[in-house]
C-alpha cells in the first residue's frame, strides 16, 4: 500500500471515529471468514460496523478523537468494532457474537470518552434496549397523572357515598 492510499485510509477512519458513538477493540485471530461475515451482519443491523486496520493506521486515525484511550490496546490482530446507532444494540451484538465464538475476545472500548474495560462492555450489553427504555419512562409519565386523577376522583365519589348513606338511614327511619 503506497503512502496515498494509507492516508485516505487514516482520514477516512478518523472521520468514521469522529461520527461514532462507541469504539471497542476485540482480537480476532481464528475466526473464520464466514463467522466474520456474520458478526459484519449482525452489526449492520444495529447501525455499526467492524472495520480491520493495520495498527500503526489505526494508531494515527485515533489522534484527535474521543478514542485515544483505545491505542494501549493495540498490538496483535485487532478488529475496530464502531457504532453509530444505539450503543446497547451493538454492544450486545458484539457479546453475543463473542460468546459464541470464543476466538474472538473484547479487549475494550471507548463511550462518551470514557474507557470501558470487557466486564464494563458485557454489562452494557446486559441492558435493555432503547425501545424497552422508553416504554418504561413512558409508563412512568402516565402512572403519575393517572393515581392524581384517581386520588381526586375519590374526595367527590366518597362525599356522594356519604350523602347515599345518609339518604338510606333517613329512608329507613321513616
Amino acid at each position: 500500500m503506497d503512502r496515498s492510499k494509507k492516508e485516505n485510509v487514516v482520514a477516512e477512519l478518523n472521520e468514521k471515529l469522529k461520527k461514532a458513538t462507541i469504539a471497542v477493540l476485540a482480537d480476532y485471530s481464528g475466526i473464520k471468514v464466514k463467522d466474520f461475515s456474520e458478526l459484519r451482519n449482525e452489526l449492520r443491523k444495529t447501525d455499526g460496523e467492524v472495520k480491520v486496520v493495520k495498527n500503526n493506521l489505526l494508531s494515527l486515525a485515533l489522534k484527535e478523537t474521543d478514542y485515544e484511550a483505545l491505542d494501549t490496546l493495540l498490538g496483535g490482530p485487532r478488529a475496530l468494532v464502531l457504532s453509530y446507532g444505539d450503543v446497547v444494540a451493538s454492544a450486545k451484538s458484539l457479546v453475543d457474537f463473542a460468546k459464541k465464538n470464543a476466538s474472538l475476545e473484547i479487549k475494550g472500548g471507548v463511550y462518551e470518552g470514557a474507557f470501558l474495560s470487557r466486564e464494563q462492555l458485557v454489562s452494557l450489553a446486559a441492558l435493555p434496549s432503547r425501545e424497552v427504555l422508553q416504554a418504561k419512562l413512558l409508563s412512568l409519565f402516565v402512572a403519575v397523572p393517572t393515581r392524581l386523577v384517581t386520588v381526586l376522583n375519590a374526595v367527590p365519589g366518597g362525599f356522594v357515598r356519604l350523602l347515599d348513606a345518609y339518604r338510606m338511614k333517613k329512608e329507613g327511619t321513616n
